[in-house]
């Protein structure tokens, strides 16, 4: 049984016949692109998949640990927290773009932008766009653990050891400083 993420269908579980097979055990791995075709005789049933190569980037990230983990990681979440045959095209963009952002020595911010997308998908999103205290969109340097809205660095001094630091480079597109990546998967 394969699990895919669809765009326009969501999570999408299928038989696919010979799928352990030696010849087409590599097709069917995490963070490949595939064009699959589901068939069943009603739609609540499970359905058999046929699946042909579109472009496969699994097999690129052997040879890097961090990246493979990053992959798995997005793959797994996406699993365990959409529902099946549920529309969720936000998150199938964000995964490609993570995907696409593996082949980039830079990927780790992808990653976190990707979490961030997955929550606000099931409705966990966080409020960056101003400050829950003071209204403005200067000088944003925290998230209320509370609330996920953001906070300014002055309204947020006093309160500093109970908020969580925001990342500049979710705020602008901009690339991470050495501990950003860590605050980033914090929120």
């Amino acid at each position: 049984i394969v699990q895919l993420l669809t765009e326009r269908h969501g999570r999408h579980a299928g038989l696919v016949r010979g799928g352990a097979s030696s010849r087409a055990r590599g097709l069917y791995q995490p963070g490949n692109l595939l064009a699959a075709r589901w068939r069943a005789r009603l739609s609540e049933h499970l359905g058999n998949l046929t699946c042909e190569m579109i472009a496969g980037s699994a097999a690129a990230l052997l040879d890097n640990g961090g990246k493979l983990a990053a992959l798995s990681s997005a793959c797994a979440l996406a699993e365990a927290a959409l529902a099946e045959r549920e529309s969720h095209a936000d998150v199938f963009e964000s995964l490609t773009v993570l995907i696409a952002a593996l082949a980039e020595p830079d990927w780790a911010a992808a990653y976190v932008r990707f979490e961030l997308s997955l929550l606000a998908s099931l409705g966990f999103g966080l409020d960056l766009a101003r400050c829950a205290a003071t209204g403005v969109n200067d000088g944003l340097a925290f998230v209320s653990p509370k609330t996920g809205r953001a906070v300014s660095l002055s309204a947020g001094a006093a309160w500093r050891e109970k908020l969580l630091a925001l990342p500049p480079f979710l705020l602008a597109d901009t690339n991470p400083a050495p501990g950003d990546i860590a605050q980033g998967l914090a929120l």
